[in-house]
């Protein structure tokens, strides 16, 4: 069965050339021009992914997202926008994208993009080996994190505290709202307590494609997750290592 996509962009060229792009690639394609068609679309018969313009007449791809999350709704969702700044970037993932591409764009980065996306929700996906001495997502790493025994699925490290199955974190008594991405991210952190894992790593453990080193897209996750993370007159948890990657300690 070909995997499905909700394409919602008002620029007619734009929707009409990514339609079709999307259709030769062996994509279902069902392509709208604003927000609440998409909204209608995807109540009607839910896609595998959604693929949203940020800047739509009348509802905007943001507030397509916020409604689905709102709704309990976790596909996921890719963002194409022509807002560059990182306040944008982290607007388009705090309303609940996974990911965004910055226009002008090219067609086989959406792809990839997708590809990565519909690798970590899909059914019957498995689990590429990750890099030496980096635990695969599901599994436990190191003597500073514990992982119980099923059904409970919990892992904690750093005074952080995840329940695998709910998808819920706490650090201390505070409960943190996170995003797929974000808690993917830091579960993979978790997991690697006091290990500095790489940006190539991080971007083939998350997103299965790495974007290069002209990517801002790690960067805008690690600082948005560390707003959500860090107390006031609480160390640090995520760590940069200049160069290299990041880290998760709690020094």
């Amino acid at each position: 069965m070909p995997q499905t996509v909700l394409l919602a962009e008002d620029d007619r060229a734009i929707r009409h050339a990514l339609e079709r792009a999307l259709t030769l690639e062996g994509y279902r394609v069902t392509a709208v021009a604003d927000g609440v068609e998409a909204l209608a679309q995807a109540h009607r018969t839910p896609p595998d992914v959604l693929l949203l313009d940020v800047m739509m007449p009348g509802i905007d791809g943001l507030q397509v997202c916020r409604v689905l999350r709102a709704e309990g709704d976790r596909t996921p969702i890719l963002m194409l926008t022509a807002l560059v700044e990182t306040a944008d970037r982290i607007a388009g993932l705090d309303a609940g994208a996974d990911d965004y591409v910055v226009k002008p764009f090219d067609v086989e980065e959406v792809f990839a993009r997708l590809r990565a996306l519909l690798r970590r929700t899909g059914p019957g996906t498995g689990e590429q080996n990750p890099p030496r001495g980096v635990a695969p997502l599901g599994t436990s790493a190191s003597a500073g994190v514990r992982e119980a025994a099923a059904p409970e699925r919990q892992l904690t490290a750093a005074g952080l505290r995840m329940d695998l199955q709910a998808r819920r974190v706490w650090r201390g008594t505070r409960e943190l709202e996170l995003t797929r991405t974000e808690f993917e991210l830091l579960e993979l952190l978790v997991r690697n307590a006091g290990i500095v894992l790489d940006h190539s790593t991080i971007y083939d453990r998350i997103w299965g494609y790495d974007f290069g080193p002209g990517s801002k897209n790690l960067a805008v996750y690690v600082g948005y997750l560390r707003r959500k993370l860090d107390d006031p007159g609480a160390p640090q948890l995520i760590h940069t290592v200049r160069g290299v990657g990041y880290v998760l300690r709690e020094d």
